[in-house]
């Protein structure tokens, strides 16, 4: 069994095209299709269900699928720490963020960034449902999402911090000057959130029931950034994580208003796939993420936006 076989294999079940697959590995789709036969008679099981098509895999070929990611990360991670015990620490650190959590992100990846200048980061926006599947499928190195999520079972959680909400609202508005509001109080006001799909603001929406309220915004977004883009002029007012501060901060004409609520939201972290031996850029970016002090310099960055304002 080589491993070419189990790069076909993971790039046939990725495509879900004999020829996508071959394409995608520089190979024509005669070679894909023989080395993956090859491997079914090594293995001695059927892997794919054919037809005139590609059909899918066998249950045993899911089984085979599964390991084959296992492997090829484990091959990943013998040439990472070869490369770090001869050059220092090389490659691309592949991390999926949940897209609330982008803003803070930078303060864990310039640190890595500046400690291993050989190496790199690619950063993707993704879901967490999305991040769960990624990593099952060894697809990335490390995930910074809720900690509350559904995450692979045999998983490392790194907790970063936890969000808190506060109101952005007009400095003319009928909240600017309340020492604290109450969520209710919040979505009676012209309101730009994140729209229902994104986790962020579900969460949002139990805080809002929970003092007897329904929010319902004349502006919704699927990004930080476009829900952030809204907010100059002094129409509108928007509840946000404190994290966003970080990137964002407070646009000209509005001022940050706290909450009434639970003293911390749900939990920020990082999830690493528990395996033996790890991926060395994972183990790298634990390091730097316990040394950066995420939660107390979010929390010094709110407490300096509410004495300005104060």
């Amino acid at each position: 069994m080589l491993l070419r076989q189990l790069e076909y294999l993971v790039a046939l079940a990725r495509e879900r095209h004999f020829a996508r697959a071959a394409a995608a590995c520089h190979v024509s789709q005669p070679s894909l299709s023989a080395a993956v036969r090859r491997l079914e008679h090594e293995l001695r099981v059927p892997i794919v269900r054919r037809g005139n098509r590609y059909e899918g895999l066998t249950p045993e070929g899911e089984v085979v699928l599964a390991w084959a990611h296992r492997i090829l990360a484990e091959r990943d991670s013998l040439r990472q720490e070869l490369s770090g015990l001869r050059d220092g620490l090389t490659g691309t650190l592949r991390l999926g963020v949940v897209p609330t959590a982008l803003p803070a992100a930078t303060l864990l990846t310039t640190p890595f960034c500046d400690r291993h200048p050989r190496a790199g980061v690619s950063v993707e926006s993704l879901s967490s449902a999305d991040i769960t599947l990624q990593l099952t499928e060894f697809a990335l190195d490390v995930a910074m999402t809720y900690l509350d999520d559904d995450t692979p079972r045999q998983a490392r959680r790194f907790p970063l911090y936890e969000e808190r909400y506060v109101l952005l609202t007009p400095v003319d508005g009928p909240l600017a000057d309340a020492a604290r509001a109450r969520w209710s109080e919040a979505a009676a006001l012209p309101l730009c959130l994140l729209n229902p799909r994104m986790r962020n603001r579900r969460i949002m929406d139990e805080c809002f029931a929970a003092d007897g309220a329904t929010a319902r915004p004349a502006i919704e977004s699927d990004s930080v950034a476009g829900l952030y883009a809204h907010l100059p002029g002094g129409r509108w007012s928007s509840v946000i994580s404190h994290a966003w501060l970080h990137l964002f901060g407070v646009p000209d004409g509005l001022r940050v208003v706290p909450l009434e609520g639970p003293a911390h939201g749900p939990r920020v972290g990082l999830v690493v796939t528990r395996g033996e031996p790890g991926s060395v850029l994972a183990e790298a970016f634990l390091t730097v993420a316990r040394e950066a002090g995420v939660r107390d310099a979010l929390d010094t960055l709110l407490r300096t936006y509410l004495t300005d304002v104060g």
